[in-house]
């Protein structure tokens, strides 16, 4: 049950909170536009439409990235000063044991983790998509697109793809190969251009050749002027780009990483840590609210200074490691739940095992 302290402690907590997470947004913003406002207004954005709808639609995703830190710096801050002014230490000699004190930190972090989870699971995906159509036409960095060239359409098909426009939805220079049960070729269908009818959600493709195969030998070749295929693939199969999974639900981004195995398609180890880090990164909230009041509990020579400063190496290491471990993941070299994983159990065991050393 929570005390008055719980609750006086919990409020200035959230308070400190929300004042960082609204200090450190302007200060991204303002960061990210003097390194981008030249690319702004040299592609022909708008001020309004950079103020009115890029940032507006691009706060919620740095809400997620900064709330771990914003969390960690309100608890090493608040508590540091209750530390500092012996109150921590007062407490712990009338008997309150830091488990007891830690109860106010912790179920700020478990309820920051929980809204962040859902945040980061449904909300931040909606704004996103506004975000990355901004860049993709405003910003010379903007987000690269995978190659994607050969994919399975199913059970023994296989098409391929010389070039696909993603603005438009079509695919040039198509082969399009169906294989019997024997694994001999059936039929294949090569057309120079393939075209996503989205009224009639398939695939059309112009001025193509069939060929029909038996026993490995040509049986008839028909031409015709278009021909409409049912192949379970969409256009955003063919037209990936390295942070499509930021702009899904959790849902979504599930049925999309099971579409991309069922096509058999290459280079989805992004994909797949940016989906396991939707569940990942929110832990990283409660984990940094732990160790910032096991961090800050103990009183220090060389006053609050020397305990933010070690906060802040620490906040940093953790979210340096996050990053340091993706590309791995990306690349395959470890699995996508390691890259995604591993600093959260890291830094929880190292967390735990220093909550259990300090004094009590």
């Amino acid at each position: 049950m929570m005390t008055r302290f719980d609750r006086h402690l919990l409020i200035r907590l959230l308070r400190s909170y929300v004042l960082l997470v609204v200090a450190l947004i302007a200060f991204f913003i303002i960061l990210h536009y003097v390194e981008y406002i030249d690319d702004f207004y040299d592609r022909g954005a708008t001020f309004r439409q950079v103020f009115l709808s890029y940032y507006p639609n691009y706060i919620p995703e740095i809400v997620r990235l900064i709330s771990p830190l914003a969390l960690f710096m309100s608890v090493v801050y608040i508590v540091g000063r209750m530390s500092q002014g012996l109150e921590i230490a007062a407490l712990q000699t009338s008997g309150v044991s830091l488990y007891r004190l830690l109860l106010g930190p912790a179920v700020l972090g478990l309820a920051v983790t929980g809204a962040i989870f859902w945040f980061n699971g449904w909300v931040v995906p909606n704004t996103n998509k506004a975000v990355l159509e901004f860049e993709r036409r405003y910003l010379r960095d903007a987000h690269g697109f995978v190659d994607v060239t050969d994919m399975q359409t199913g059970p023994g098909g296989m098409i391929s793809i010389g070039f696909y426009d993603r603005e438009n939805q079509v695919g040039h220079r198509t082969t399009l190969q169906q294989f019997s049960s024997e694994s001999r070729l059936a039929f294949r269908i090569d057309s120079p251009r393939m075209v996503w009818i989205d009224s009639l959600s398939v695939w059309r493709f112009e001025d193509p050749v069939t060929r029909s195969f038996d026993r490995g030998r040509v049986e008839t070749v028909v031409r015709t002027v278009e021909l409409d295929t049912t192949i379970n693939l969409l256009p955003r199969d063919f037209a990936r780009s390295e942070r499509d999974v930021e702009s899904m639900t959790i849902p979504e981004a599930a049925a999309h990483i099971s579409a991309l195995r069922r096509a058999g398609a290459a280079n989805i180890g992004r994909a797949r840590v940016q989906y396991q880090s939707k569940f990942a990164y929110p832990i990283s909230n409660f984990i940094l609210a732990v160790l910032g009041m096991t961090l800050a509990s103990v009183r220090r020579r060389g006053g609050q200074a020397i305990q933010i400063g070690i906060g802040l190496i620490l906040a940093f290491a953790y979210l340096t490691m996050l990053k340091v471990l993706e590309p791995f993941g990306f690349s395959g070299s470890i699995p996508s739940f390691a890259a995604a994983w591993a600093a959260h159990v890291l830094f929880g065991v190292g967390t735990l095992l220093y909550l259990i050393r300090v004094r009590k």
